[in-house]
């Protein structure tokens, strides 16, 4: 019997980056990774990069993980500058069995990178320098990692203890805190929690990436409205011999067609939305970031 055609859904993304100065820039280089990718799944239809002021040079590249990354340098003098990326996706639903079948009910060891499959994804099971797989990440994983526990189960409950244990409070950690303090304070944002459950799976030899992207503001019918909606998302991604399966604690939810993917790396500092360096002799500065993902059914030209 043929299997029913995969559901697809459509949505526009709007991400506006902000930046307001006390005094003049005269110089602003800038690095973002803004544009989504193209996946079997996931179809990036349209794609723009909106930069005021209009910058004297600007390029467009792929990094190591292919992850699609734009740079930018502005020379005009300026007291503000605004980055717009906007973008047209296409996703399509998982298949039934995609958490129901194969390694995904095999037991979690055999997910281990091993011989010349999991070669390429040796990278992503190493830990990070300083080191994130510390005593109390191998404590708190524990219970998760029963032997021969299916891995779905383990990344389900991973999720939910994590989803459990900590509150979700923007501000309270910087992209510079650690996991270990994360755990220490037991309350972060998406990128904490995705950086916490990417450091159990490592410490438990699984090879695991940080995935960057968005969630959809409006959810299908019947589905709730989840955290982390008007804002870039993160969550995490654990690497089996046949499939990469996403997982997010923030919302104890399995990554389905909500979630649209800008990239991936070892962990944030590989793929920020934006960052960049100024000259100026301003004292202070404001950023104001806006996120908007909607349902789209428009004509993808005037996205």
């Amino acid at each position: 019997m043929t299997p029913p055609a995969a559901a697809t859904r459509r949505y526009r993304i709007i991400h506006r980056t902000e930046y307001r100065y006390s005094d003049v820039v005269t110089s602003s280089y800038g690095r973002g990774f803004l544009t989504p990718r193209d996946l079997s799944r996931q179809r990036c239809l349209h794609h723009e990069l909106r930069i005021d002021p209009e910058p004297a040079d600007r390029s467009t590249g792929r990094d190591g993980y292919g992850n699609t990354t734009t740079y930018f340098h502005v020379t005009a003098p300026h007291r503000a500058l605004s980055v717009t990326s906007a973008s047209v996706v296409e996703v399509d639903s998982l298949p039934p069995q995609h958490y129901s079948a194969g390694p995904a009910v095999a037991p979690w060891e055999a997910a281990r990178p091993a011989g010349r499959a999991g070669a390429l994804a040796t990278e992503f099971s190493l830990d990070l320098r300083p080191p994130e797989i510390t005593d109390s990440v191998r404590d708190y994983a524990a219970p998760s990692f029963a032997p021969g526990r299916p891995l779905i189960d383990a990344l389900r409950d991973l999720s939910s203890r994590i989803h459990a244990d900590f509150t979700y409070r923007s501000g309270s950690t910087t992209v510079s805190t650690l996991v270990d303090e994360v755990l220490a304070e037991r309350e972060g944002v998406c990128q904490d929690f995705a950086r916490l459950a990417i450091a159990c799976l490592r410490a438990n030899g699984l090879a695991a990436s940080y995935v960057s992207g968005y969630l959809a503001t409006d959810p299908p019918e019947g589905k709730e409205r989840m955290v982390g909606i008007d804002s870039t998302h993160a969550w995490a991604s654990v690497w089996t011999p046949e499939l990469w399966l996403g997982f997010d604690p923030t919302n104890d939810k399995m990554v389905d067609e909500r979630y649209i993917v800008v990239g991936w790396g070892r962990d944030y500092a590989d793929i920020p939305p934006l960052q960049g360096i100024i000259y100026t002799h301003s004292k202070r500065s404001v950023i104001k970031v806006s996120v908007d993902v909607a349902p789209f059914e428009g004509d993808v030209v005037h996205a």
